[in-house]
């Protein structure tokens, strides 16, 4: 009896080998860009030209966002430049005695003038950092985005919504599937 049920054992599994065997063995294939210094360039690209380095890394779409952030940030510090230098000699003239402004009946306090011009003085200095800043993230995003470029990045990965009925509560649920083939 112990014989019988080894030797149905053995056929079963060899029957069930040939299964095995048969299956495809899928290769995940990784594609790397031959050079090495692809994020250094693109990097470098950025810094010369703002916008270059996304062109270099095939990411036009991203080169108006560059410039519109960097040209409203230096719009806003020519402005406020502008600003403040205006109050700056409206304060000075007023001091010295002088009361031909433009402002002289709309603003008729000097210290009402001393906060108009530290206003504009505090935006045009965040203006500044805002223009290094936007300067210094178009670089690291050229940089990051020559790195990410050497990965293959394919559509294996999805998250969709899922409406969901369920027949024996009669309710309905709504989520997220989240798919990944590794």
């Amino acid at each position: 009896m112990r014989i019988n049920s080894l030797i149905f054992f053995i056929i079963i599994f060899i029957l069930n080998t040939g299964n095995c065997i048969s299956q495809k063995i899928q290769k995940r294939k990784m594609e790397l860009i031959k050079d090495p210094l692809t994020p250094s360039k693109a990097a470098f690209y950025s810094a010369i030209i703002p916008g270059l380095g996304q062109i270099y890394t095939k990411n036009t779409w991203k080169v108006p966002f560059v410039y519109a952030a960097i040209g409203s940030a230096v719009y806003s510090y020519s402005f406020n430049k502008k600003e403040y230098y205006k109050y700056r000699n409206i304060y000075k003239r007023r001091i010295s005695g002088y009361n031909d402004d433009e402002y002289t009946e709309l603003i008729p306090q000097n210290d009402k003038i001393l906060q108009g011009m530290e206003f504009h003085q505090r935006n045009r200095d965040l203006s500044f950092i805002f223009i290094i800043g936007t300067y210094l993230l178009n670089i690291l995003e050229a940089n990051v985005s020559a790195h990410l470029m050497q990965f293959n990045v394919n559509s294996d990965l999805s998250i969709k919504p899922k409406i969901d009925y369920e027949p024996l509560n009669q309710s309905t649920a709504v989520g997220f599937v989240f798919k990944i083939k590794i």
